[in-house]
């Protein structure tokens, strides 16, 4: 959502969204120094959790270096020596987005990495599929977590596609999917998916990058997903019960809360405030 305007989350609020977890992902232009990645991470846990506050939206968020600019090493050690810290706080609820791009030797050395500071945080993992190859860095992506001895139900694979969910769907991870426009994936693609295997473990997430996206996708698929017959419990389970069992394993989640509403604080964020042209609280 950092490249979102905030008119998206008025869109959102008004959708019935009450809650989001933003992955820090690459941001289409490279990082060139650690400095980058540090004001990116404080964005995510300061401003960002504050803008979506004002319209009543909680935000939590997974903390990595991402696949792709794990090749660059211009700042991939260095951003592995400052997440530990980043780690600790109380908005990060997984590590992620962590796994593959190009399928480089690099990107695994880095994906170990993150897993074992997964482990020691006692944190999920939020874990990126290649948009290309996909069936390649499936099999991969499981060898490594299952050599790992990482829990299944700690592992949140995302960027299904038809052809990923037969591998992953007997794995015991939780099964992701983006919903896009044009890319990835569709509603009603994801439905026949759902219609086939189910919605145990399976969870959806909107598009908010900088490329054509809709933070809304995941309420339209809401909507697609009853015009074909789905049970209400069946949704319910899909948007609610499946993304908030995975990021509150981390107890920084508090599901009780979750269900009441956030309490808005008005007031500056760290001495700037977001009124102008004289508007009041």
């Amino acid at each position: 959502m950092a490249s979102r305007v905030t008119d998206d989350y008025e869109r959102m609020a008004l959708a019935g969204i009450v809650a989001v977890c933003e992955p820090a992902f690459w941001q289409g232009q490279p990082r060139t120094s650690v400095g980058t990645f540090v004001d990116y991470f404080d964005l995510l846990l300061g401003f960002e959790r504050y803008r979506a506050s004002q319209y009543g939206i909680r935000h939590v968020c997974t903390l990595a270096l991402n696949p792709k600019e794990a090749n660059d090493g211009r700042v991939n050690q260095a951003v592995i020596e400052v997440l530990p810290r980043y780690l600790e706080k109380d908005g990060v609820v997984a590590v992620g987005e962590v796994g593959f791009d190009d399928q480089t030797a690099t990107e695994e050395r880095f994906f170990r990495v993150q897993i074992e500071l997964a482990t020691q945080h006692e944190l999920p993992l939020l874990v990126h599929l290649p948009h290309r190859d996909k069936v390649k860095g499936v099999e991969r992506t499981l060898a490594i977590v299952r050599e790992m001895r990482v829990a299944p139900e700690r592992v949140l694979i995302d960027h299904n596609t038809e052809e990923t969910v037969p591998l992953v769907v007997e794995s015991g991870h939780y099964i992701g999917f983006s919903i896009y426009p044009d890319t990835k994936m569709t509603e009603e693609r994801v439905g026949t998916i759902f219609e086939r295997y189910g919605v145990e473990r399976m969870i959806i997430n909107s598009a908010a990058d900088w490329g054509r996206s809709d933070p809304l996708k995941v309420p339209r698929t809401v909507m697609h997903l009853r015009a074909r017959g789905f049970p209400e419990t069946a949704i319910e389970t899909l948007v609610w019960n499946n993304p908030v069992a995975f990021f509150s394993q981390t107890g920084r989640l508090d599901p009780g809360e979750l269900e009441q509403p956030l309490v808005i604080e008005r007031g500056p964020w760290e001495g700037n405030t977001l009124l102008r042209g004289g508007q009041r609280w």
